[in-house]
């Protein structure tokens, strides 16, 4: 930002409303957060900065859930359960809900429709009571006595507002709520210190016959066309899979990088807005490519690009546990587990995608997740009694953090930290204190699958 600054009046802030749970984010964990949180009887407002629901599954056009499945000895089973179940069983209900698909030969993935994604997530959270605040961009926090969070500031149509809740979950994917009440986060610098985003985009009118098995000979057909000298790609190879309807087809192959070579920071105005200008130009190019190159894709045009860049990785919680990349290849279990992460490591490096397994067919392949991840550090929150993180945003290293961002794990989080904070404020216990044995009763009644079977 430039040096200085404009000095604002002092202003009252209207207030929106007051809540028992105040959800940050209406992605995966957000979702799974306030649906887990108003089944156990409170009142629950999930504040969501877009005019839909779904986070980067439907805002970054991601159109696909990873971590619903596992390796596990060599069968390739579903391990996430719960809330998740009911959305997905609202999606297959409007035709939007493809059947999983291989992934490397290894585990399932499972294509959707993003319209049916963001109808089912209205209708879960609706059903279930929770209140919906769109089109409100999280601003800042205000702290009250002792240090909890006391509000949370949003810019809307309506001007800036104030909501006031009695626990505060961040699922913002980049921890801001965390960042503005102080609890303590970490965020890599440099070359490969965090995860490279990607633009996505579909294509359509693909002749789905001649296509054939195109995400198996993309790479190969990539690397002749940048040996041409004709095409010069982001990054190695592209994930290039049919949709729902076999004549569009999603596409992610861009990298977005800062000119140091970094990647690009999701928390920064400025790269922000040259990531997407770039992302734009390297779908341009890689459009030409796939009419040039891939059988099939003669006549596809780009049916549409996402609204915003996919962030993989900003802000990270200094939690109380803090997962680890052994964790995920070594299969963990925690005493406090609230449900598990069947995906590898995925790093999305300069230039590559970088994929690393538990051992198949000789483990389980999934870890299990604690519920100390979601709380910030006692001794560095400086008096955040009040907050849980979920999501991309909790508290993970690097490495592990390029496995439990995915979807699966992100509805595992939410669903622990909406139980979690209900029991609280239900029993009149802090939030790190609530009972590990009573959460994770709760949590099986909810149909959730802790991995501990």
């Amino acid at each position: 930002m430039e040096p200085g600054g404009v000095r604002e009046p002092a202003r009252e802030t209207p207030l929106y409303g007051e809540f028992d749970v105040v959800v940050l984010g209406g992605g995966p964990a957000g979702i799974a957060a306030a649906a887990g949180a108003a089944r156990n009887g409170v009142r629950v407002l999930l504040v969501e900065r877009y005019g839909f629901l779904g986070g980067m599954g439907t805002a970054a056009g991601v159109t696909n859930f990873c971590g619903l499945h596992a390796n596990v000895f060599g069968e390739i089973r579903r391990v996430v359960h719960g809330i998740a179940d009911d959305l997905l069983d609202r999606m297959q209900s409007l035709g939007g809900l493809s059947e999983p698909h291989l992934v490397l030969g290894k585990t399932h993935a499972q294509a959707y429709d993003v319209s049916a994604f963001k109808c089912a997530a209205d209708g879960l959270l609706l059903a279930d009571g929770v209140e919906l605040l769109f089109h409100a961009l999280a601003a800042g926090a205000q702290r009250g006595e002792g240090g909890v969070v006391d509000a949370l500031f949003v810019e809307t149509k309506s001007g800036r507002l104030a909501v006031r809740g009695r626990v505060f979950i961040d699922c913002s994917g980049d921890a801001d709520l965390a960042h503005w009440a102080g609890a303590p986060t970490e965020k890599g610098e440099g070359p490969d210190a965090m995860l490279y985003p990607t633009l996505m985009f579909r294509v359509g009118n693909v002749d789905a016959a001649r296509a054939g098995e195109a995400w198996s000979t993309v790479a190969s057909r990539m690397e002749a066309a940048e040996a041409s000298g004709e095409f010069r790609f982001p990054r190695r190879g592209a994930i290039l899979r049919p949709q729902k309807h076999p004549y569009e087809w999603r596409v992610n192959v861009t990298q977005l990088r800062k000119p140091d070579g970094s990647a690009t920071d999701g928390t920064d105005a400025r790269s922000l807005s040259a990531g997407e200008i770039e992302g734009r130009r390297q779908i341009v190019e890689y459009l030409r490519f796939l009419r040039a190159c891939m059988p099939g894709f003669e006549q596809a045009y780009a049916l549409d690009i996402a609204p915003q860049l996919g962030i993989r990785e900003t802000r990270r919680l200094v939690g109380e546990a803090v997962l680890t990349r052994d964790d995920v290849l070594g299969c963990a279990d925690f005493e406090d587990g609230i449900g598990v992460n069947g995906w590898p490591l995925e790093q999305h490096v300069a230039g590559d995608v970088r994929w690393t397994w538990p051992p198949i067919p000789q483990s389980r392949g999934y870890n299990q997740l604690p519920y100390r991840m979601l709380l910030p550090r006692a001794d560095r929150a400086r008096g955040v009694d009040n907050l849980l993180v979920a999501g991309r945003c909790a508290s993970m290293t690097h490495d592990a953090q390029s496995a439990a961002r995915v979807s699966g794990a992100c509805f595992v989080m939410g669903q622990a930290a909406g139980t979690a904070a209900a029991l609280s404020l239900r029993k009149g216990c802090g939030l790190r204190t609530v009972p590990a044995a009573l959460l994770q009763s709760r949590l099986r009644e909810q149909g959730a699958f802790l991995g501990d079977a």
